[in-house]
């Protein structure tokens, strides 16, 4: 009997400790979180019911399933063959990044189901057909030289192409590009040609630069040696017009000075004498006329004559 009862109560212990077990595992998967750059998709019984921003929430055990989508930019590459203008065939790797929009990415689950989903069914497919649209306008020279503006063609193709859907496109990526060997070669001697023929115009252009220079240092020396030749000129006619006047102004003082002398003179015969005497050097003349001018005499026989 007491075997008996030691069973009895042995047994509901387990089916105690295992109920006890169950509940708590139920509560505790009633509890979820939701990181950052992501949101929650609420699915209760399959459907979408709702969308959860990040953090702990809590859901129906059994009857609610958490699907969490990224919000996050992504990268997209796709690798394809297409065909230039002139129909030459290029591989090509074109990448895209994208983002799906928070407020509206529970209708992009409901809509489209996770972004794998999403990704294959409307994004690659559109970055696929934008890419050979934005390839067969150009010819292989200009995707070479204007990739950006390729670029800027394949973004403008697949934006708008994408505009009803709940994603913002960020950029477009052309990552590699393929031509065909023999035209990378054409492309190589193209270039290199072209390379030579700016060496060349640089180098005529130096020569002409260096002929300018050479031109432009002999006028500046003809005229150095004009300037110099013409201040010289400048300087020796300068010099005889002061010379010339000085002489003027001195012949004309000497005109003056004799003209007053002449003038005093006239007015004072006895400034003659007195002139005279400054300059009689003390000797009586040796000859002397007559009264009447006609005889000569010799003062110096008259002195010794008794």
């Amino acid at each position: 009997m007491n075997q008996l009862v030691k069973k009895q109560i042995s047994a509901k212990t387990v089916v105690g400790v295992a109920v006890a077990a169950a509940l708590g595992m139920l509560s505790l998967s009633a509890f979820y979180t939701v990181d950052e750059g992501h949101v929650g998709i609420v699915k209760r019984f399959g459907e979408a019911q709702q969308q959860v921003n990040p953090g702990l929430h809590f859901k129906i055990p059994v009857a609610d399933q958490v699907q969490k989508l990224e919000i996050r930019t992504r990268k997209n590459v796709e690798k394809l063959k297409a065909a230039t203008h002139e129909q030459m065939p290029v591989d090509i790797d074109v990448s895209i990044n994208w983002t799906v929009i928070r407020s509206e990415a529970f209708e992009l689950y409901r809509n489209y189901g996770g972004l794998d989903q999403f990704e294959n069914r409307i994004l690659d497919p559109r970055l696929r057909s934008a890419a050979k649209d934005a390839i067969a306008r150009y010819k292989a020279e200009e995707i070479v030289q204007n990739r950006g503006q390729v670029i800027g063609k394949i973004e403008e193709i697949v934006i708008q192409t994408m505009k009803e859907f709940p994603v913002k496109l960020d950029s477009v990526q052309i990552e590699n590009l393929g031509l065909p060997q023999k035209y990378l070669q054409s492309i190589e001697t193209k270039q290199t040609e072209k390379n030579l023929a700016a060496a060349e115009k640089h180098r005529l252009e130096r020569q002409k630069l260096e002929a300018m220079r050479e031109v432009n240092t002999a006028e500046a020396k003809r005229d150095a040696e004009k300037a110099r030749a013409d201040g010289n000129a400048y300087a020796i006619t300068t010099e005889a017009q002061a010379e010339s006047e000085a002489i003027r102004i001195k012949g004309l003082a000497e005109a003056e000075a004799m003209q007053k002398k002449a003038e005093a003179i006239n007015q004072s015969p006895l400034l003659v004498e007195y002139v005279r005497a400054q300059n009689w050097d003390g000797k009586m003349p040796s000859t002397m006329m007559g009264a009447d001018q006609n005889v000569l005499w010799n003062m110096q026989s008259v002195k010794h004559n008794p």
